[in-house]
């Protein structure tokens, strides 16, 4: 994907639509995009590396990381570029200009300044939308996670190989498990 070798999603109010429901036992509850997975899970197939990264912590973050493949998420940061950049550099050896981000708020600001491709959702305050270099047309848990990767695929030249394989097309793409990309 051209330049960009790492995705970092936020979770609230960017893998989410940022309100959390509690339920009657005090859990709180969050839902997921099921086109947003689809399209992390393409991603990866075509070789970039997903990183959820939150200042909450989730066992239903856990849960929907297990389910995409995402094997790199860290929760609870309260210093969200210094732990991806140590992250990134210990981890993945990939640097932050490698890496694109998609976040809403105020604390994805210090990441989306240094990275190589801020992206910031419809809905993200005001600061935020202002430091992207592209900002989706949809809401956060609304599809602006689907919007900001097939972006990225189609600047890097990659987004035919999707569209190629649901046409019944002769795609040469697979993961390293070779798993068919799903939601």
């Amino acid at each position: 994907m051209s330049d960009i070798r790492c995705l970092c999603l936020d979770v609230d109010g960017v893998l989410t639509d940022g309100r959390v429901r509690i339920d009657e036992d005090g859990r709180p509850m969050r839902a997921f995009h099921i086109r947003d997975g689809l399209a992390i899970r393409w991603f990866q197939r075509l070789g970039g590396v997903v990183v959820f990264l939150t200042g909450k912590e989730s066992r239903g973050v856990e849960h929907r990381a297990k389910e995409l493949d995402v094997e790199h998420v860290i929760q609870g940061s309260e210093d969200k570029l210094g732990d991806l950049t140590g992250y990134l550099d210990d981890t993945l050896k990939i640097s932050l200009e490698e890496t694109a981000m998609i976040g809403d708020d105020l604390p994805d600001l210090p990441v989306l300044l240094r990275c190589g491709y801020p992206i910031a959702v419809a809905d993200a305050a005001a600061e935020v939308r202002h430091a992207a270099r592209f900002v989706t047309t949809r809401r956060g848990g609304r599809g602006a996670v689907r919007e900001g990767i097939e972006h990225l695929l189609k600047i890097a030249g990659r987004w035919s190989e999707v569209v190629a394989h649901y046409r019944g097309e002769d795609v040469a793409t697979s993961d390293s498990t070779g798993k068919e990309a799903g939601q």
